[in-house]
């Protein structure tokens, strides 16, 4: 387990484990349609032992840093946010803090309870939208409408990898704080 004993140094580890394990360099083409020559696989660090801490640490530092370490609950659209919203639950909770999480569906279900927003309810609830990298913005501002479709009061977003390819213009367009962990400079992209 990597050390995290302050935000310096669990921000130095999850970039190691980001460039170590996640970047993978090859071209490809991203569900934005923006054609890359590196894909970066945060889930192959959140869904880790090792990666989980450092990427609930780091979030809930830059949560703190910003003024929004009071918030209730984040979480975004499933697949990317899922294990980051995960990692912060957990990282919350070790810390003697409660902030919840909650996964938030692309379409309702049509059976069951219909929910598009699982987990404890977020109605009323001052939340974070969390995403692992945003390219556009448009799939964590997908989760934004949902949230408030389901009643709860969207404080911010906050990414853990932003590519600087429009995704903060696009939500602070949309009346919203853009909150990044990491830039691609941080990881020796840019």
């Amino acid at each position: 387990m990597p050390d995290i004993a302050t935000p310096a140094d669990a921000r130095a580890a999850l970039i190691r484990q980001i460039t170590d394990k996640a970047l993978i360099r090859e071209h490809l083409t991203l569900s934005s349609g923006l054609e890359v020559d590196y894909y970066l696989d945060l889930r192959r660090i959140a869904l880790s032992a090792a990666g989980a801490p450092l990427v609930g640490a780091v979030m809930l530092d830059l949560l703190d840093d910003a003024g929004l370490g009071d918030v209730d609950a984040v979480g975004g659209l499933t697949m990317g946010a899922d294990p980051v919203g995960t990692a912060v639950l957990h990282q919350s909770a070790a810390r003697g803090r409660g902030i919840d999480s909650f996964v938030v569906r692309k379409q309702a279900k049509a059976h069951g309870l219909s929910r598009r927003v699982e987990g404890p309810d977020v109605a009323g609830r001052r939340v974070v939208a969390v995403e692992d990298t945003s390219t556009t913005g448009g799939s964590v501002l997908t989760a934004v409408e949902a949230l408030r479709e389901a009643g709860a009061d969207v404080a911010a977003v906050a990414v853990v990898v932003d590519r600087d390819t429009g995704a903060k213009e696009k939500v602070e367009a949309a009346g919203l704080r853009y909150l990044a962990a990491l830039s691609l400079a941080d990881l020796g992209l840019a």
